[in-house]
């Protein structure tokens, strides 16, 4: 999935619809944002498929974010090294700690 559109609600959520290769679209929610990651040089996005209801359990999508010169758009792509699977996954881990502790 390589293009997408990034687009605020009503309620607040943050939506993106990725396009897959056939031209599918699906709806997702952010769920978590991991901005500048200087190891990395780059940023990242969590995703889950909205609509979804909270009690059920769903694929997470984590993707590789790199913004455009002009600072408005970008691109998502896949997240090629462990070292970046580890670090987004001890950062999602204190976030689910942080949500569960509310």
């Amino acid at each position: 999935m390589t293009e997408h559109t990034h687009d605020h609600d009503h309620e607040g959520h943050e939506h993106i619809t990725l396009v897959d290769d056939e031209g599918n679209e699906t709806l997702y929610e952010i769920l978590l944002t991991i901005d500048g990651q200087e190891e990395f040089g780059r940023n990242y996005v969590l995703l889950y498929p909205a609509g979804v209801p909270e009690e059920e359990d769903v694929e997470l999508l984590a993707y590789a974010y790199v913004e455009k010169e002009d600072g408005m758009e970008g691109d998502l792509q896949q997240i090629e090294t462990d070292q970046e699977w580890d670090m987004i996954e001890e950062v999602f881990n204190t976030f689910m700690a942080e949500e569960e502790a509310e």
